[in-house]
C-alpha cells in the first residue's frame, strides 16, 4: 500500500471519530449547524490536502478543529456580515486561533465534552418530529451520510435529506440556545435523547420493513452514541441502563439468524455464538446504574430483563418468574399494551400457555394493538402449544399480513403452514 493510500485510510478513521466532536466545537462558534457542518468539510479537505506530505499530526482532532475555526474566519471576513453579533463571533474567532499554526494546544479540546453533549440535545430536542431527530441525530452524532439513512431506513434519499433540511431550520428559526438544559426540563430532554437512540436500536434490532431481519449498522451507530453519553452523564442512571439493554441484546446478533438470513427466535439460539465480551460490559453498565439507585427506570428493568437471558447458559435455565416479576414492574411505571404482551410471554413461559392466552386476550379485546403483527404472532403461537391449530393457523396469517418485514413475514407463513399440517 502506498504512503498516500496509508494517509487517506488514516484520514478516514480519524474524520470517522472525530465528526461529530468537530462539528459540535464548530456549532458552539458559530451557532449554526448547518454552517458548522461546512466548515467541518472544508477542514476534511484541508487535511486531505495536508496530511500526506506533512503527515497525520499528533493531535488530528485538535487539527481539525483548527483548519475548521480558520475557515470560520474567512467565512466571516469574506462575507459582509448579516448582524452585529456575527461581527462578534468573527472576532472571538480571531482571538481564539494562535498566529502559528503549530501551536495546536491539547487545551483546544476542552470544551469538546460538553459541546456534544449540546449537540446530542439540540439533536434530539422535542420541538422537532420524532423521525426527523433520528434522522439529525444519526447524522450529526453518528456521522452517516444522507444515502445511509435513507437506505436503514428505505426510505428515498430526498425524504431524508429533507428531513435534516428541516430539522436545522426549525432548530434555527426557533432560537433554540445550543444548551444541555438543566432540572426539570434536562430529564423531559434526556427522555427525548434516549428514546431517540432506543428508536435507532430498535429499528436495526428488528427492522420494521424490508427483506433483512436485522440492520446492525444501526445498532452499532446507537451503542457507539449510547457510550458518548455515558461518557459525558455518568450520574445518570438511565444512560446506563440503555446502553446495558443495547449491548445485551446485541450480543445475540451472531446467533440470530441461519446462514440464509432466516431468523432464530431466541430458545433455540446456540449460545456459545453470543458476545461474552459484550454481555460484560452490559452486566458492568447494570451494576453502575445499580450503584446509582436506578435499578426501577424503564431503561434499567429492560436491561435486567435482557440480563436474565444473558445468564442463563440453556435456555431452560432462564429465570421466567423473574423476567414476569420484572415485566410487571416495568408495566406499573410505564404503562404499555406491548409491555403487557411481552409480560404475557414471560407468563407462559413461567405458568403455562393458558394463563398467558388470558392476557393476550385481554390486550386484543382493548384494541390498542389491532394492527400490530406481533400480538397475533404471540397469540399463535400460545394457541399452537394448546393445540388449537385452526385458530393459531389464522392468527399466524393476519400476524404475517402485517408486518412490513420480508423474513419475519416468511418465517409467519411458515407457522401457518407447520399447524395447518
Amino acid at each position: 500500500m502506498s504512503n498516500r493510500s496509508e494517509t487517506d485510510k488514516a484520514i478516514a478513521t480519524v474524520w470517522r471519530q472525530e465528526q461529530a466532536r468537530l462539528i459540535a466545537g464548530l456549532t458552539r462558534v458559530v451557532r449554526d449547524i448547518s454552517l458548522a457542518e461546512e466548515l467541518a468539510q472544508d477542514a476534511l479537505m484541508a487535511a486531505l490536502k495536508h496530511w500526506p506530505e506533512s503527515g497525520v499530526p499528533r493531535n488530528p482532532g485538535a487539527w481539525l478543529m483548527q483548519a475548521g475555526k480558520r475557515k470560520a474566519i474567512d467565512y466571516f471576513r469574506h462575507r459582509k456580515m448579516a448582524s452585529r453579533k456575527l461581527e462578534e463571533v468573527g472576532r472571538s474567532l480571531e482571538d481564539d486561533v494562535p498566529d502559528v499554526e503549530t501551536a495546536i494546544h491539547d487545551s483546544m479540546d476542552d470544551d469538546v465534552g460538553d459541546d456534544l453533549l449540546r449537540l446530542i440535545f439540540t439533536s434530539c430536542h422535542p420541538i422537532l418530529p420524532a423521525e426527523s431527530r433520528v434522522a439529525l441525530t444519526l447524522r450529526l452524532i453518528g456521522g452517516l451520510t444522507t444515502e445511509e439513512i435513507a437506505r436503514a431506513f428505505l426510505a428515498n434519499d430526498a425524504t431524508i435529506g429533507q428531513r435534516i433540511v428541516r430539522a436545522k431550520r426549525t432548530i434555527a428559526d426557533a432560537g433554540l440556545p445550543y444548551e444541555v438544559p438543566r432540572g426539570k426540563e434536562r430529564a423531559e430532554r434526556l427522555a427525548s435523547v434516549l428514546g431517540v437512540l432506543y428508536l435507532i436500536f430498535n429499528e436495526g434490532y428488528s427492522a420494521t420493513m424490508g427483506e433483512d431481519w436485522m440492520r446492525p449498522q444501526l445498532c452499532e451507530e446507537a451503542m457507539r452514541m449510547g457510550r458518548i453519553l455515558a461518557s459525558l452523564m455518568p450520574e445518570e442512571p438511565e444512560v446506563h441502563g440503555l446502553l446495558a439493554l443495547m449491548e445485551i441484546q446485541h450480543s445475540r446478533a451472531n446467533a440470530r439468524t441461519n446462514a440464509t438470513g432466516e431468523p432464530i427466535l431466541l430458545p433455540d439460539q446456540n449460545r456459545a455464538l453470543w458476545d461474552q465480551l459484550m454481555i460484560r460490559r452490559g452486566l458492568a453498565s447494570i451494576d453502575r446504574l445499580s450503584a446509582l439507585g436506578g435499578q426501577n427506570g424503564p431503561y434499567a428493568l429492560q436491561a435486567q430483563i435482557a440480563a436474565c437471558h444473558a445468564r442463563a447458559r440453556r435456555a431452560e435455565d432462564t429465570d421466567w418468574n423473574r423476567i414476569a416479576g420484572l415485566y410487571a414492574v416495568l408495566a406499573s411505571i410505564m404503562p404499555s399494551p406491548v409491555v403487557e404482551l411481552n409480560r404475557a410471554v414471560a407468563v407462559s413461559m413461567a405458568a403455562g400457555p393458558a394463563e398467558a392466552l388470558k392476557l393476550v386476550d385481554a390486550i386484543q379485546k382493548d384494541g390498542a394493538l389491532e394492527n400490530y403483527h406481533l400480538l397475533y404472532g404471540v397469540r399463535g403461537d400460545l394457541l399452537r402449544k394448546l393445540e388449537r391449530h385452526t385458530e393459531a393457523n389464522l392468527d399466524f396469517r393476519k400476524a404475517a399480513a402485517l408486518t412490513r418485514n420480508e423474513r419475519e413475514r416468511t418465517y409467519l407463513l411458515a407457522r401457518a403452514a407447520e399447524v395447518e399440517a
